[in-house]
């Protein structure tokens, strides 16, 4: 099943929704995180869609490629690196990604990542079981302010993780039913029809499993737990001369069996913050 969220027409709020293999969405009663959906077969007429899910916690893994983690001169980790970023961060389909300026960054990337999606509690859960807590998978945008990243952060990643808008998500959440094995997907990143990242989840150092097994020791997830799994070589920062966001931009991450995820990106109307502004080292 692939599962969408649109903003109702008549109502104006979130409702979900199932997505055909033509495009076309259908209204669905339920909840996919309680007792799962029924499609009603009532077609939605042009849905604005919105991000698959609002989630509970975004769970974020760094340096989990191993291209990814060589081109940042960077030895493969021992275990999973982990960071978060707030649900706040999270914009839908064809919503812009905003640029900082009252916390100016004049260094903001992208990451195309594969969106695990957790359905239940899941606790001390082994890596053998660990599909079974997967209610899906969609994909996701870890946009991430480097400068902030790394020098205005006190030595932690949020700062420049999480700012509005950087963590776009869809535009649909594919369900394990239809897509069981995430394990070798294609991985894409364009930016205005410019082929940026091209890789596969088999390049993964920590699996899915893996990652489960991991977060969920000794710490529930609960159901709607988002984990962002990390992202291939070819990123901005390791590009040669570096490739930034810029407004006008429009990058569209792709992932086999999943879809397109496309933001346009713009600028913050805001007076910066002069007190904490980043020298360009």
């Amino acid at each position: 099943m692939r599962i969408v969220r649109f903003l109702c027409n008549e109502t104006k709020a979130p409702a979900w929704g199932v997505q055909l293999p033509s495009g076309e969405v259908h209204f669905a009663h339920g909840d996919p995180f309680d007792g799962g959906l029924t499609d009603t077969e009532e077609v939605v007429k042009a849905p604005q869609l919105l991000a698959p899910l609002q989630p509970a916690a975004i769970l974020c893994i760094g340096l989990n490629y191993a291209a990814h983690a060589a081109e940042g001169g960077r030895p493969a980790p021992e275990r999973p690196v982990l960071f978060m970023k707030t649900p706040s961060a999270v914009q839908h389909p064809g919503g812009p990604i905003v640029l900082p300026r009252r916390l100016r960054s004049t260094r903001v990337d992208y990451e195309a990542e594969l969106a695990i999606v957790i359905g239940k509690p899941c606790k001390n859960v082994s890596r053998a079981d660990a599909l079974e807590y997967v209610l899906g998978y969609t994909c996701g945008n870890d946009v991430s302010a480097r400068d902030w990243q790394r020098n205005g952060g006190g030595g932690q990643w949020c700062r420049g993780k999480t700012f509005d808008t950087f963590a776009p998500l869809g535009p649909a959440l594919v369900t394990t039913d239809e897509l069981r094995d995430a394990g070798d997907l294609r991985v894409t990143t364009t930016i205005g029809g410019e082929l940026l990242q091209d890789s596969r989840t088999s390049d993964m150092i920590f699996s899915v499993p893996k990652l489960i097994e991991f977060l969920s020791a000794s710490v529930t997830l609960a159901p709607g737990t988002v984990i962002l799994s990390g992202t291939p070589e070819g990123v901005g920062f390791a590009r040669t001369p570096p490739r930034w966001l810029e407004p006008g931009d429009e990058v569209t991450v792709e992932i086999e069996g999943i879809g397109k995820l496309t933001n346009p990106v713009v600028e913050e109307e805001a007076e910066e913050l002069t007190e904490w502004t980043l020298k360009d080292e």
